[in-house]
């Protein structure tokens, strides 16, 4: 197998390569889960293998997923898409199925929300994206779609953060829309 580092996205790993990746990232970014141990993590990790199969999505389409807190009330690890750029496994989205649909030409290959769907995983909301944004600087060349409320996607719009200028900007766009450097970021609940 290839460094950690040099995973090709494309590439099975087994269960032990994964948590292994995993492990490893975990240890390099300690300032992301202050607190956290990864004996804990991992046994749940193994408990629970369709979460694994979802970590392994994640891993593969370059989102290089990292624990990023402790939800008490749930009783669970919650992680993040942590890569420095929007994964590139998931860009050139719309936004939803609908807005797939409605594109009469040159129509994505998919959109965030199904692909977040069949990986198992949420779209981040935007208080999540900020979030992630306190620890550390993502999405300074891409940007992300994340949870759009009800009301402005009736309306056909979708919204989507970056981080420019030392600040996260939240924009809207047509749900409609695609472009190459931007992707979605997801969040999983272990």
């Amino acid at each position: 197998m290839a460094k950690k580092e040099e995973i090709n996205n494309n590439e099975e790993l087994s269960q032990e390569e994964l948590l292994e990746v995993l492990k490893d990232r975990f240890e390099n970014n300690r300032h992301r889960h202050e607190g956290l141990e990864w004996e804990n993590i991992q046994a749940k990790l193994q408990a629970e293998t369709e979460k694994l199969n979802s970590l392994h999505k994640m891993e593969q389409t370059g989102g290089e997923p990292d624990v990023v807190g402790y939800d008490k009330e749930k009783g669970g690890y919650i992680f993040y898409d942590c890569a420095a750029e929007s994964p590139k496994g998931r860009r050139s989205v719309c936004y939803d199925r609908e807005a797939l649909e409605s594109r009469k030409k040159h129509k994505p290959e998919n959109s965030a929300v199904d692909m977040a769907d069949a990986m198992g995983i949420d779209l981040l909301t935007e208080e999540e994206y900020r979030a992630l944004q306190q620890l550390g600087e993502f999405d300074k060349k891409t940007s992300s779609w994340v949870q759009t409320p009800a009301d402005i996607r009736e309306r056909g719009g979708a919204l989507f953060c970056d981080y420019r200028f030392g600040h996260v900007f939240l924009y809207h766009n047509g749900a409609e829309s695609y472009y190459a450097a931007r992707g979605f970021r997801g969040s999983l609940l272990v």
